[in-house]
Formats: C-alpha cells, structure tokens, sequence
C-alpha cells in the first residue's frame, strides 16, 4: 500500500512539475495569438489593424518581408487566404513588454483560388502598446 501511495505521489509530483501555469500576461499573449489566428482566417481587416503593430515587420518563409499594410492588404484580398490554422508546440517568453511566441503552423490555404498545405516554424514578437499587446514581428521558416 505504502509503495502504490509512494508512486502515486512521485507521479502527481514529476506532472506537477510538467504543467507550467500560464501567468496573466502569457494568456493575453496567448489570446492575442489566437486573434490573429482567427482574422487571419476570416480576413477581417479591423481585427488584423488591430492587433499588428504600425511597425511591423512580417517576413514569409520564402524570404518575403510585408510592412503592415502589405500584410493586411494581401490576407484581406485573398492573395494569401488561410482556410484552417492549426498552432502546435507553442512556447511564450515574456521579458518586460515584450513577447516572444513559437510555434509550429499547419494550414489549409486557398491562395489566389489554388488549395495548398503549409507547414511551417514560426516566430512571432509581440509588444504591449497602450495595454495591448501587438504584433511587431513574425518571421516563418520551412520545416
């Protein structure tokens, strides 16, 4: 009984271990993550003004960089049209105001009316401007 109660104990120790709680700023990353996400799939054009910073630097995996109204222009027209954004293995380091996120970012598109897959490494750097946080830079790689 003694050896189960023990192992019990070591398992919910090493778990507890493992679940790292988000604090509060990881979770506004986090949702302002999941905000883009969502405008990038609906091409709303307000919510992708909102949440990207004016200076922000948006570079593609194939070396392509897009100023802000580039990037929102070219979602917003279809050019680039995500159908279905799936984010795995994200990672959000916080130091002061600023955020870094990675993740790895699988896709359905229908760019220009052509359906394709993306699968892709990105990295986002976000900052808190007047309490929000923003979009200031994204960078994907090819996996």
């Amino acid at each position: 009984m003694q050896k189960t109660v023990g192992l019990i104990l070591l398992f919910l120790s090493v778990f507890s271990i493992s679940v790292k709680a988000q604090s509060k700023e990881e979770k506004q990353v986090a949702a302002a993550v999941e905000t883009l996400k969502k405008a990038m799939i609906d091409g709303n054009k307000t919510a992708l003004e909102n949440i990207s910073s004016d200076q922000l630097s948006y570079g593609h995996s194939s070396g392509k960089v897009q100023d802000k109204a580039a990037f929102v222009e070219t979602i917003v027209s279809g050019q680039s049209d995500f159908v279905t954004i799936d984010l795995t293995g994200q990672t959000i380091v916080i130091k002061d105001k600023t955020a870094i996120v990675r993740h790895t970012l699988s896709a359905q598109t229908n760019d220009g009316g052509k359906p394709g897959n993306v699968n892709l490494g990105v990295m986002l750097v976000w900052v808190k401007e007047k309490g929000n946080w923003k979009l200031l830079g994204r960078q994907a790689f090819k996996l």
